[in-house]
């Protein structure tokens, strides 16, 4: 809901802008500049800072993909960045990704001989008579 209300705010002030200086003032050249940088500034923050604030803090909306052939296991924040874990059957690694805002300063750590499911079936053997 955040986000949505985040969009409409940034659309009102661009179409603000618009009308007030463009149809009131006559100035639609400068309406026009006036309303791309607020939907620049306004795309830009969103991307490189409100989203991850949004979704941790308030509820917002964000989408990741798995990537192919890899099967998720985790996800934790550390600050207002998201770390995801995934497993990796072929290499038999285990993936921490991160992703930070804007994706700019994005960490990877690399567990080799990580194998999540063989201590889960170890458990199950084990519980089992």
């Amino acid at each position: 809901m955040i986000t949505y209300l985040y969009w409409l705010i940034v659309a009102a002030l661009a179409l603000g802008l618009l009308y007030f200086i463009g149809y009131q003032i006559k100035e639609w050249k400068i309406a026009g500049i006036a309303s791309i940088c607020v939907l620049i500034i306004g795309i830009s923050a969103y991307y490189f800072h409100f989203q991850q604030v949004f979704v941790k803090r308030y509820g917002g909306v964000m989408s990741i993909s798995v990537p192919e052939g890899e099967l998720h296991l985790a996800a934790t924040w550390k600050d207002d960045n998201l770390w995801i874990e995934n497993y990796n059957p072929e290499t038999n690694t285990c993936h921490f990704r991160e992703y930070s805002r804007g994706n700019l300063l994005q960490g990877q750590v690399t567990i080799k001989n990580c194998n999540p499911l063989l201590r889960q079936a170890t458990t199950i053997n084990a519980i089992e008579p």
